[in-house]
């Protein structure tokens, strides 16, 4: 078994639990997924599987070390790439698929993306600071304040909340709760909100595969 799968983020709705309360969720686009390559320890010094996104319009470009990689595995060239764990002692080989099913309702995953980008910001809006009062003849609304720390160390302290740009970071939400698994739709529907603009990519992740990988190890 893998440890994830790539995706894309379609948008955010709601959906009813048992009890009729609303429950916010986002729906993202979930595989499928081919083996591109796969690392081992004794060639590449660590274990890992190079996943490829299957997507209606491929790669536009892709370098000529790349080309000879899909080919080999039998795929049409892929826009995203990236590695992930998985069970060494599976028999998984290049060009195998994986879908959205193996994630399962109720299992919790991790969700990577990167952030809306909102430019320049200053301390307000960036930091959420109070700022000054909003009376006449303030000349203090929106800055920052003092930024130095008097004769020592005379500098401005690093790590300091100063204005600068926000957003398009890279950001993972934690032990999100899957609600839905359509493998006919590569469709995962997981509760509350991810990171990104829609249509951006993902790496969805199982909360705990290292711990049922070592317990499967430890029965073994």
């Amino acid at each position: 078994m893998v440890e994830g799968l790539i995706g894309k983020k379609i948008g955010i709705t709601q959906s009813f639990d048992d009890k009729g309360n609303v429950v916010p969720v986002t729906v993202i686009q979930a595989g499928p997924c081919t083996v591109i390559q796969k690392k081992s320890r004794e060639k590449d010094g660590y274990s890992s599987l190079q996943l490829g996104l299957v997507e209606e319009k491929g790669a536009k470009k892709t370098s000529k070390s790349l080309i000879g990689q899909f080919k080999k595995a039998g795929i049409p060239p892929t826009k995203i790439l990236r590695e992930f764990c998985f069970d060494e002692k599976s028999e998984i080989k290049e060009g195998d698929q994986f879908f959205v099913d193996i994630f399962q309702v109720g299992e919790k995953v991790n969700v990577a993306g990167k952030s809306k980008g909102k430019g320049f910001a200053g301390v307000v809006k960036r930091w959420g600071f109070r700022g000054g009062k909003a009376t006449h003849g303030s000349m203090f609304h929106r800055s920052p304040g003092s930024t130095g720390a008097s004769a020592y160390p005379s500098r401005v302290v690093k790590g300091k909340k100063l204005p600068g740009h926000m957003g398009h970071e890279r950001i993972t939400i934690k032990n999100l709760i899957v609600i839905q698994s359509d493998k006919e739709n590569n469709l995962l529907v997981v509760k509350g909100a991810i990171p990104g603009a829609n249509g951006s990519y993902l790496l969805i992740k199982k909360s705990n595969f290292q711990t049922e990988a070592s317990r499967n190890a430890e029965k073994e």
